[in-house]
């Protein structure tokens, strides 16, 4: 009878119902059988989930399940006088809202044991007994409960058809406990429980062994047939024999890989010991390979460059050195391994030091020197000064590298200088591709290869004067290195991975703003160096480029003694530009005559007064600039590259023969239209300014601007041209020395200019003190150093009318 049972109830894997394996008769009597297991074990379980895999009878596991969800059902089991339970399989992994038809049919009958609480779980210990299938479910929600038909283990089949299988399953066991300890702990514990000799237990057991997922697992469970349950077991356990197999054979390859590895290691540091005794060398590529190690040891380099580095250094071993990629590969690695990956200088953000050092090192400039003691303070307080690019703009000779060199100086960085002027191919800046041969990096990295340090100051010198060509576009190039959100991720095509410049302080130096395209000078921060006084010139003369050249040329200061009369004579005759770089080139043509007149007269100190200038630097470049006085003359203040200058424009009435406007003195197209406004204005304004109405009707007019051979454009001299035609129409000299600038409109407005700094230092040359700007440009003249403005008589017009009063004050 129990072999009809057995054969009845064996469970399709596939809609988890039991299989017919003989005719209906045989139903009513394995019914008795059941009925009577019916009898001993309840007719209704309570049920809970599980979600990884079914449990066999057989076995004790914990089971912790939420205790909100189930706490109701676990009182509900632990109240009823058999402490009995359904664990039924769910088929998805989520059980929150879970419904009868999420459940699988067969399950296991169990018996409760133990409950411990852990704050929102519940741990419950249960015993398997045995298979039960769902006939009823007498309830859709927690506590769910359902009416179970049970499924008893026999062990009256054929002994001698089954027992092959169950030697077949013990063997398989036995050649699995060495590949896994953790099935040694789990064989103890079924030997405790159960005989290997229950084919029944034996199978649950060996099918719990496996890692099988959960839907093969459920169709052991669903079999009751054993020997049909032991040939599916025998096939999960002879899978999980492979995959152990399969693991310890490449853990095996594994060890073997490493011990081969050690192995090596050993008997190279051996073969290195008895070349040290016996004096004989290694050979290139294996030195070359060991210098190369040897430098990352002290670098902190990024996983994908060091991925990079790895490979080369692979691919380096491999190749013949007679080859050509040998020397490419040697010098692509030989530059990967000197950047400075990783290392950075500290910063000295002593403010007070960094003061005494630009005063030490630069003599004026007094607000060029508190923004940058400004800018190094907010560096104080934020830690550091990553990701900055300052722009020093200024006339030539200045002083911005010296200022530049001076802020790496204070903040105790690398200084690194290079002129981007005239450069027209942006491999310069972003290096050039391995593919060409004598390939190399650009300026960025091959500077930071020679610094040896990540984080350096590095100046971008003449940024105004860079172009563009075929062959490429540097300015946008550098697009990339100026901005602090992409330099972190710098890529030169040389090396084919990324370099971090962040923590790089750029400074730029330009002699104007116009020729930077708009992108480039949006990412940088201006700092505008104006030109010096002859005050200022002569201090840094005596403090420092006397002495610089007298150094340069082997003479003491006692050799070549230079007074302050003879320096402020240079400055005046030689070198009146803004900066002091002709300054500094006279100085040394004195000195260079100097030490050959100690060697030809055998003296020991060379004299020079002011009147021998002549014979050391031959006759003044400059005469003594001064304000031209007459009707129809009014001295202009402009703006060059090359600082501050004063112009005396000159008007003429050439006849009365016919009508008309000439303008000569090599002017742009703005400063045409300047010219021809004021001409326009006056003419509509004759009435109110005192002009007789048929003076421009029949008067041919001349205007010129001195200095013929230097082009002049711009719109500030819109008020000096009117007011010299002012001065030539009504007949009256402007008796006052003053000097003006300031855009002129049709209506009379005056706008605002730009170099108001320039300009006033151009007027204090020629002592000139009387002013008249814009009044939109107070806020200019008033930012403006003390010592500039001292003495300086500036009146703020905002039309025309206001002009003419100064004018005739």
């Amino acid at each position: 009878m129990s072999e009809d049972i057995n054969e009845e109830i064996t469970l399709d894997p596939v809609n988890d119902e039991p299989k017919d394996s003989e005719s209906n008769t045989n139903e009513e009597s394995s019914s008795t059988e059941i009925i009577t297991v019916e009898d001993k074990f309840p007719e209704t379980l309570h049920i809970l989930p599980l979600t990884n895999r079914p449990f066999f009878p057989h076995q004790i596991i914990p089971l912790i399940v939420e205790k909100d969800l189930w706490e109701n059902t676990v009182k509900a089991i632990t109240d009823s006088p058999h402490n009995m339970l359904g664990l039924l399989l769910v088929k998805k992994d989520n059980i929150d809202n879970i419904q009868p038809d999420d459940f699988y049919k067969i399950g296991t009958a169990c018996r409760l044991h133990r409950i411990v609480q852990s704050d929102d779980k519940l741990q419950v210990v249960i015993e398997g007994l045995h298979r039960f299938r769902v006939t009823e479910w007498q309830t859709s929600e927690r506590p769910l409960i359902v009416r179970p038909k049970y499924y008893p283990e026999n062990s009256s089949e054929d002994d001698d058809e089954i027992k092959p299988y169950v030697l077949a399953v013990i063997n398989t066991i036995k050649e699995l406990l060495p590949l896994n300890p953790l099935y040694n702990e789990e064989l103890k514990i079924f030997l405790q429980r159960s005989s290997p000799e229950e084919p029944s237990p034996l199978a649950d057991f060996a099918a719990s062994l496996t890692t099988a997922n959960k839907s093969e697992l459920q169709d052991i469970l669903g079999t009751t047939h054993i020997l049909k349950r032991l040939e599916k077991v025998l096939a999960l356990l002879n899978k999980e024999l492979q995959q152990a197999q399969a693991q310890m054979e490449i853990r095996r390859q594994v060890e073997e890989k490493m011990e081969k590895n050690q192995r090596e290691f050993f008997l190279r540091e051996q073969l290195k010991v008895i070349q040290k005794e016996l004096g004989i060398e290694k050979d290139d590529r294996t030195a070359e390979i060991e210098k190369f190690t040897s430098r990352l040891k002290k670098l902190t380099i990024p996983k994908p460059a060091r991925k990079r580095i790895d490979d080369e250094l692979e691919k380096i071993s491999m190749l013949e050195m007679g080859s050509p990629e040998y020397s490419v590969t040697r010098n692509y690695l030989d530059w990967l391994t000197l950047l400075p990956w990783g290392k950075f200088s500290k910063d000295k953000l002593n403010i007070k030091r960094a003061r005494q050092i630009l005063e030490q090192d630069h003599e004026g400039l007094e607000d060029v020197k508190d923004r940058i003691i400004e800018f190094l303070a907010v560096g104080k307080l934020k830690g550091n000064i990553n990701g900055t690019i300052l722009l020093l703009v200024g006339p030539p000779g200045v002083g911005k590298t010296s200022v530049g060199r001076s802020i790496a100086k204070a903040i105790g960085r690398s200084f690194f200088r290079f002129s981007v002027g005239g450069i027209h191919d942006d491999a310069e800046i972003k290096g050039h591709r391995r593919t060409y041969i004598g390939a190399m990096p650009g300026k960025f990295i091959q500077s930071m290869k020679d610094i040896d340090y990540a984080n350096p100051v590095i100046m971008l010198d003449e940024i105004d004067k860079i172009s563009s060509s075929y062959r490429g576009d540097p300015a946008s190039a550098l697009l990339e290195v100026l901005d602090p959100e992409q330099n972190v991720d710098f890529l030169d095509h040389y090396l084919d991975v990324r370099f971090d410049l962040s923590k790089v302080m750029f400074i730029c130096t330009a002699n104007q703003l116009d020729t930077i395209p708009t992108p480039l000078l949006d990412r940088m921060e201006m700092i505008k160096l104006s030109g010096y006084l002859a005050s200022e010139k002569l201090q840094i003369a005596k403090k420092h480029l006397v002495k610089r050249q007298l150094k340069k040329s082997g003479l003491k200061t006692k050799q070549l003694p230079l007074s302050d009369k003879v320096l402020s004579r240079i400055i005046e005759d030689y070198a009146r530009e803004a900066g002091v770089r002709s300054l500094e080139k006279n100085i040394a043509t004195i000195a260079r005559k100097a030490a050959l007149k100690l060697l030809e007269d055998k003296k020991s100190t060379v004299k020079i007064e002011v009147d021998d200038l002549d014979s050391y630097l031959g006759k003044p470049l400059f005469e003594n600039e001064k304000a031209i006085k007459g009707i129809g003359v009014v001295t202009g203040l402009a703006w060059t590259a090359m600082g501050g200058v004063t112009l005396s424009i000159e008007a003429s009435r050439v006849h009365s023969y016919t009508r008309g406007f000439k303008l000569t003195g090599q002017l742009g197209d703005v400063m045409k239209e300047s010219a021809e406004i004021a001409y326009s204005y006056l003419m509509s304004q004759c009435e109110k300014f005192d002009i007789e109405p048929t003076f421009f009707e029949k008067a041919f007019i001349h205007l010129h601007v001195p200095a013929g051979a230097t082009p002049k454009d711009g719109p500030s001299a819109g008020i000096t041209m009117a007011s010299a035609l002012l001065s030539l129409a009504t007949n009256r000299e402007i008796k006052k020395m003053l000097a003006m600038t300031g855009e002129l409109t049709l209506t009379g407005l005056v706008l605002p200019v730009g170099g108001i700094r320039e300009k006033v230092i151009a007027a204090r040359r020629i002592k000139i003190y009387d002013l008249i700007l814009p009044k939109a440009n107070k806020r200019d003249f008033d930012d403006l150093p003390d010592y500039i403005r001292k003495g300086i008589n500036a009146r703020f017009v905002k039309k025309y009318q206001e002009v003419i009063d100064v004018l005739w004050d």
